[in-house]
């Protein structure tokens, strides 16, 4: 299957925003998007006037790398989004924040959703009592969420970077069994990224 191999630092830069794609690094001065707000390559920090089209392309592509999918997987979720009632911007949204690597990392257990999609690849994460691989399988109301791999380093490193984190109001979490229970759905005032998403619905109806 296609992934994402290079560096994810640049991906922040190039889309002027911070994604928190790194991890702990985020969180500190190494940070590559705080020490070079600006976009990577040559002609990074050159001034041409974007297009309607160009921040509308920019939208969808920080949100679909903030949720690290490739452009397939998207464009599905978009279309599951767009048949489902209500506003189709924000059924996307929750779609993708209902993903299990997701709420792995919302309730800090990974210190990003790249490392949460490699536990649940792994074999480490159980999703009411029974194993799951699937990172993109999307979590229901009354879901528990456990992860096996309590003696993990980076598990605990994980949850102690989480304490600076603000909690979602859709988990609740058990830090010290590692366990967390989906209280609801969630919605979209819980997503703390700064995303746009009726530019994207926008750039998908042309």
């Amino acid at each position: 299957m296609a992934r994402y191999t290079d560096g994810v630092c640049k991906l922040c830069r190039r889309e002027g925003a911070k994604l928190y794609l790194k991890g702990e690094r985020c969180y500190t001065e190494k940070c590559a998007f705080a020490r070079r707000p600006y976009a990577p390559g040559e002609h990074g920090q050159g001034r041409r006037k974007p297009t309607e089209y160009a921040f509308q392309l920019r939208e969808k592509q920080k949100i679909r790398r903030a949720y690290g999918l490739l452009e397939k997987q998207f464009a599905l979720y978009f279309d599951r989004a767009d048949r489902m009632k209500g506003l189709t911007g924000e059924n996307l949204l929750i779609l993708l924040e209902r993903r299990l690597d997701n709420a792995v990392y919302r309730a800090g257990f990974a210190v990003s959703r790249r490392d949460a999609r490699q536990l649940v690849r792994h074999g480490h994460v159980l999703v009411n009592g029974k194993k799951t691989n699937i990172p993109s399988l999307l979590v229901r109301e009354k879901d528990v969420i456990e992860i096996k791999a309590k003696g993990s380093k980076r598990v605990g490193a994980a949850v102690e970077l989480s304490k600076s984190r603000q909690a979602v109001k859709w988990l609740s979490v058990d830090a010290d069994n590692l366990k967390a229970t989906v209280n609801a759905m969630p919605a979209r005032d819980d997503i703390d990224l700064d995303f746009n998403e009726q530019l994207v619905v926008e750039l998908y109806s042309k």
